[in-house]
């Protein structure tokens, strides 16, 4: 039996999780929306929805998927935009309607988004207004065919949905100016989608739910296919783990990460549907003063989030201040946490900050501490319900314990592949199931497994994925750069930012213009924070570069 063989199990945790109980996350939520009707279920800006109100939104928002714009089981529709109310009831509409939903970063360059719209095949997109002009610049590059726009304050009261939108785009000037003929506005299609009934759509498990778009271990951004059934087992896997520890409909869910992001759309989103909790969708967590002066007045009792978060809310002159005493667990995720912001967290908080650990292709979670650990313990935890974890060597053998090699994962969460990418999904899928992390670990006696460097070379800034391929095919895409090799360094607050290293053919190129060179096509995350320039890259004998070489010497 799956992890029988671990010394330390949460107690009430079963060691594997029944999927029979749902044919498809539709169902899922359909269940839960009936039993948590009159619940809140998604606060923000002071608005509340509860599940039945969206229940009703994101059915009218399906109906105008299937009757006026005419789109079937699995086509893809898009998602691009930041925290807001309107991001639920567009998901759930889409997922009602038989749809994959494909989320996309509002912060995209139109490089960047041309991308993604492309190789996902989206036949509609629904976007922030303060992002059309984006779009504007990838649109006639793509295969889209409808547009839905939205505004921050389109699901507030009338007065206040005008008031919020005319300061948005007058007074603070938020919204670029952007043109994009037959596009629909969001509330005109929920309006239009009252005037027939959505037709639900048989989905099983089979059938996919979501194009999330990662780097995979190498090159650019690709949808990982993550099915009804692959998301299902990962809220049962996390249901399970920490069912023991929360009430059913009586918990608040601070929500600072991006909801199109897989942790938060996991954790956050997708969990606490099925547990009946209240996410408070926090728009622009990156203001930290205003993020904390919420706090102070939230009565939450669950909070996700990245190191880099935690790190910047406890050094706040105004955090100490927050009343922490309803607060049950923290949970960090996205990228490693650093032992000296947990224990700073735990002293402010009086709460400890479980860290957890998966991928994109793995739905994501596939392990994490127990929720009622005592202290910060420097482990990712112990692997999920229904999941192994293992440590191989480079030709697949598995290690003991103590012995460092790459982590494989292997459970009803693992993706079914890279969207159009067979040779890609090939690289990382075994033929019995096992996914290769690209990352180097270990595991203990007690069975907690341990991430001690990457194999693979992904940067990690502030939870987000970062491939160097994508970051030098920009770079050399300057006429004076003839050769680009990106690495991550170490940053204290960011965990690890770009690095470019390049051979020039011009001496006269300057760092700046080849980070702004950069910043005309990549996301901020993504813009090299430094750059060197040498004579020559270090190579193999067949002419790859050695980023790993380059790493050690930095």
């Amino acid at each position: 039996m799956i992890n029988t063989w671990l010394k330390e199990y949460p107690e009430g945790v079963p060691p594997t999780i029944d999927t029979s109980s749902y044919e498809s996350l539709n169902d899922m939520f359909t269940k839960s929306f009936k039993q948590f009707s009159n619940l809140p279920a998604y606060t923000n800006m002071r608005k509340t929805l509860t599940f039945g109100e969206i229940d009703i939104l994101s059915s009218q928002f399906a109906s105008f998927l299937q009757h006026q714009l005419g789109l079937k089981k699995g086509d893809r529709v898009a998602i691009m935009m930041p925290n807001l109310l309107q991001y639920p009831i567009c998901l759930y509409g889409i997922l009602k309607a038989g749809c994959i939903v494909v989320n996309v970063n509002p912060l995209y360059t139109a490089h960047e988004l041309e991308h993604q719209l492309k190789d996902s095949g989206a036949k509609a997109i629904i976007i922030l207004e303060n992002f059309a002009h984006v779009l504007c610049q990838a649109i006639s590059k793509t295969e889209l065919k409808h547009v839905v726009t939205t505004q921050i304050g389109d699901c507030f009261p009338f007065v206040k949905r005008n008031l919020i939108n005319f300061i948005i785009k007058f007074v603070k000037k938020m919204v670029p100016k952007w043109s994009l003929p037959g596009s629909c506005c969001f509330n005109n299609a929920l309006l239009k989608g009252m005037t027939k009934a959505y037709i639900p759509s048989h989905i099983n498990k089979d059938d996919i739910a979501f194009l999330q778009y990662t780097g995979g271990t190498t090159g650019v951004s690709k949808g990982a296919v993550l099915s009804h059934g692959n998301i299902l087992a990962n809220l049962l896997q996390i249901t399970a783990w920490i069912g023991p520890f929360v009430e059913e409909g009586k918990e608040q869910v601070l929500t600072p990460l991006p909801l199109y992001h897989i942790f938060s759309l996991s954790a956050n989103l997708l969990t606490f549907c099925v547990l009946g909790g209240e996410l408070i969708l926090i728009t622009n967590p990156r203001d930290i003063p205003k993020f904390v002066k919420k706090m102070k007045y939230i009565p939450f009792t669950i909070l996700t989030g990245v190191n880099t978060l935690f790190n910047a809310l406890s050094n706040s002159t105004k955090f100490k201040d927050i009343d922490f005493s309803r607060l049950k667990f923290t949970i960090g995720g996205g990228m490693a946490v650093q032992e000296e912001v947990a224990k700073n967290w735990q002293d402010m908080t009086h709460s400890p900050l479980i860290e957890g650990y998966g991928l994109t292709e793995s739905s994501p979670v596939a392990a994490v501490n127990p929720v009622n650990m005592k202290a910060y313990n420097g482990a990712i935890g112990l692997p999920l319900p229904s999941t192994e974890l293992s440590i191989r060597d480079d030709d697949g053998k598995e290690l003991s314990v103590g012995d460092e090699g790459e982590i494989w994962i292997k459970g009803p969460q693992v993706m079914k592949g890279y969207w159009k990418r067979d040779e890609e999904t090939k690289e990382v899928l075994t033929s019995d199931g096992w996914l290769k992390t690209g990352d180097i670990g270990k595991v203990d006696d007690k069975g907690y497994f341990f991430v001690v460097d990457r194999k693979k070379d992904m940067i990690l800034v502030s939870g987000f994925n970062v491939y160097p391929n994508e970051i030098e095919e920009i770079a050399v895409k300057h006429p004076d750069i003839l050769e680009a090799a990106a690495i991550g360094i170490p940053h204290a607050h960011s965990g690890e930012v770009v690095k470019l290293i390049c051979v020039r053919n011009n001496n006269t190129v300057t760092e700046r213009e080849l980070i702004d060179h950069c910043r005309e096509y990549l996301t901020k995350y993504k813009i090299p924070r430094t750059v060197e320039f040498v004579d020559e890259l270090p190579k193999t004998n067949v002419g790859k570069i050695l980023r790993r070489a380059l790493r050690d010497k930095k």
